[in-house]
């Protein structure tokens, strides 16, 4: 392997929770009068965390979302998460490599510790990360696109940046490997290339990755 250490994000890379959390995200928002669409929610949130929902709502119309926001969309999520969520086709396959040739990895999440543990055991993913090897924006003060929860994972992981590689399927995400001084592969499975600008390299299927990681 070229690198020491391989990053994972969650929602999108690992668990496919992306349509279902902008899809949720976009009706709630606009249930409160904040009318939003799905892709309106992809271009806006996507990869971020909650507060820049807060933020961007806040700057945008001069009210604050309620109180209890964060409360009742992670509850509509969940719930939809039980029914619904499957693992990325070909991420199983990726960690069973990694495990197999000893590389290290871990996952760094815009998402809540709660949020990244519920997808994790609805998709079976819990056997290949214990509590060491997920790392959350609820850990540091900035969520992506800013460095510090990939920074912060790779201090906790005992990996030098440069030796780190993300993988990454939003723009936010890829702004803040590359922030980290850190090489970033692109998942374009709902983002399009172009939205991915400053990846090292890009790709479209899950499959492909422990391949493309081997020198």
């Amino acid at each position: 392997m070229r690198y020491d250490l391989v990053i994972f994000d969650n929602d999108g890379v690992l668990v496919d929770s992306e349509p279902i959390s902008n899809r949720l995200l976009a009706g709630y928002l606009t249930e409160l009068g904040h009318p939003t669409s799905y892709e309106d929610s992809l271009r806006d949130y996507m990869g971020a965390a909650m507060h820049r929902v807060h933020d961007l709502v806040l700057e945008r119309t001069g009210r604050r979302l309620p109180g209890d926001f964060d409360d009742v969309f992670h509850g509509r999520v969940f719930a939809a998460f039980a029914r619904e969520l499957e693992p990325v086709p070909g991420a199983v396959e990726v960690l069973e490599k990694l495990a197999t040739d000893g590389v290290a990895y871990c996952v760094a999440s815009s998402g809540s510790h709660e949020r990244i543990r519920v997808g994790h055991r609805k998709t079976g993913l819990d056997r290949w990360f214990d509590d060491g090897r997920i790392f959350s924006s609820q850990d540091v003060g900035r969520g992506k696109p800013a460095p510090d929860l990939f920074l912060y994972a790779a201090e906790r992981m005992g990996v030098a940046p440069a030796r780190c590689v993300v993988v990454e399927d939003s723009p936010l995400g890829v702004q803040a490997a590359v922030a980290a001084g850190m090489d970033v592969y692109g998942f374009t499975g709902m983002t399009p290339a172009a939205g991915l600008a400053g990846a090292t390299r890009l790709f479209g299927d899950m499959g492909e990755l422990a391949d493309l990681l081997v020198p």
